[in-house]
């Protein structure tokens, strides 16, 4: 079977206005050495504006925001990257060519800010096609010419041929698999003539051919979405290239005593990013699981590519320390509600909106009525949509400003008093713990405190400093 290799690029891999764009192609070539075909996703490029460094996609948001509220600003920026990564890395036969699409491009991010000043919003299809005229579908091309000009046999996908189709929750697209498969002939066509085949990450095509996205991270979804479209003909490896393979903790947070772990499961994995480490998207793992398939997935180290981290459905985790990440996130809350309630609003979460940035914990019983408790990791989007949410339970109680610490391994039954160790932990700090919650089947400890200060950083930190203790008590 031929192998493919889907390697998804960040804006951050790509570095400032593409400074590290040279690295890429070597990673490219490197990858056709080993495989026979390579599909290579890109996000957005991140630039320097307003005298700091950010993603074109959020510099796109603030600009459409400006001019739904009738204060227009200037958009050059929207172009100018890409005119200098154009210079820096295109010959001149191709620099013409991508210049002339680019200023297609361009028109239709002007159209689609018109529109957002008329109708003073910036939101579903508006929003869609300006982040993905002036981001990833960009980007996406440009790449390709960088390709043809340093001699790669490339090409790049059209919106018009687009193979992931989407329904049209234009803001928080979700993926059709039955339509996407209906639409992939042009991708097989163009992997079976070309040794690379580029493609935007992030967004999506409706039924009715209009462009939508998905949630910030999506290009980890697009990368996972093809492979799923992918993995009948194809023997596939999923990289994405980062600055490092996956640690032990967060290295923004924690300085010293990390580890390289070389093995995740997917519930682990989808587990550490839903609670604040920045492997990949959480969503993505899920659409692999949901889609029934097995693909190895690689978060690998760029630098160093020989360092990743191999994430598989089931992994030898039999060795090594059973406590493989401790991560944490802030700007948390927690609903309670009467736990019949609640089941309704989880369907509602889980299967109309595909929102799972939510866990349950262990119900409590008050006046002889059984209450859940939903611990969201987004406080924002409770907010945006509280008076939906109390719609389902008029009594509910939401409290905001809640942190969560979590411990994740699958394996950390073999740890005797873990749960006990890691709380003690957290008290020896003063920090105090509001709710803990330890299940076995779900891999995870998790232990809620009060976002305030430095207390979720502090007791990650603490609780990682003692997580080679727990592993010398591991059993077998």
């Amino acid at each position: 079977m031929t192998k493919l290799t889907i390697a998804k690029f960040g804006g951050n891999t790509l570095g400032i206005d593409g400074s590290n764009i040279p690295h890429v192609l070597n990673r490219i070539k490197s990858m056709l050495a080993e495989h026979d075909k390579v599909v290579a996703v890109f996000s957005a490029p991140f630039t320097t504006y307003n005298g700091k460094t950010r993603s074109l996609t959020d510099i796109a948001i603030e600009i459409g925001k400006s001019y739904a509220s009738s204060e227009p600003v200037d958009i050059d920026v929207l172009k100018d990257v890409y005119e200098r990564i154009a210079s820096r890395y295109m010959d001149e036969q191709n620099r013409v060519e991508f210049l002339q699409r680019l200023d297609r491009f361009h028109k239709h991010v002007i159209i689609a800010l018109k529109q957002a000043a008329e109708y003073r919003r910036f939101v579903d299809v508006t929003r869609a096609r300006a982040l993905a005229y002036s981001g990833e579908l960009v980007m996406a091309d440009a790449m390709h010419h960088i390709m043809k000009s340093s001699g790669l046999k490339s090409c790049n996908i059209e919106f018009s041929d687009w193979p992931i189709i989407t329904d049209d929750n234009f803001e928080a697209a979700n993926f059709l698999l039955d339509a996407s498969r209906s639409s992939s002939k042009a991708l097989r066509d163009m992997l079976n003539a070309y040794d690379v085949v580029c493609i935007g990450g992030f967004i999506g095509k409706t039924m009715d051919g209009l462009e939508a996205t998905y949630e910030r991270g999506g290009s980890d979804r697009t990368a996972a979405d093809l492979a799923i479209l992918l993995h009948d003909a194809y023997s596939i490896t999923l990289s994405f290239e980062k600055d490092s393979s996956v640690l032990s903790a967060d290295p923004k947070v924690v300085k010293d005593g990390l580890e390289h772990v070389p093995m995740l499961s997917y519930n682990e994995a989808e587990l550490a990013g839903m609670f604040g480490m920045k492997i990949l998207d959480p969503i993505a793992i899920k659409d692999i699981e949901d889609a029934g398939i097995d693909v190895e997935i690689r978060v690998t180290n760029m630098n160093r590519p020989e360092d990743y981290t191999s994430i598989v459905r089931h992994p030898d985790s039999s060795k090594g320390n059973p406590i493989k990440i401790v991560t944490g996130r802030k700007r948390c809350c927690m609903l309670r509600m009467q736990s019949e309630m609640a089941w309704h609003l989880k369907v509602h979460l889980l299967k109309d909106r595909r929102y799972n940035e939510f866990v349950q914990l262990s119900p409590y019983l008050k006046d002889h009525t059984e209450y859940a408790r939903l611990l969201f990791l987004d406080a924002e989007f409770v907010k945006r949509y509280e008076r939906h949410i109390r719609a389902y339970d008029g009594n509910a109680s939401i409290v905001y400003g809640r942190g969560v610490i979590t411990l994740i391994g699958d394996e950390m039954w073999r740890v005797p008093n873990v749960a006990a160790m890691a709380s003690s932990t957290v008290g020896e700090y003063g920090i105090n713990i509001l709710n803990m919650d330890a299940q076995e089947e779900t891999s995870r400890i998790v232990i809620v405190v009060e976002d305030s200060g430095s207390n979720v950083d502090d007791a990650v930190r603490a609780i990682h400093a003692k997580r080679s203790m727990y592993s010398t008590l591991a059993t077998d």
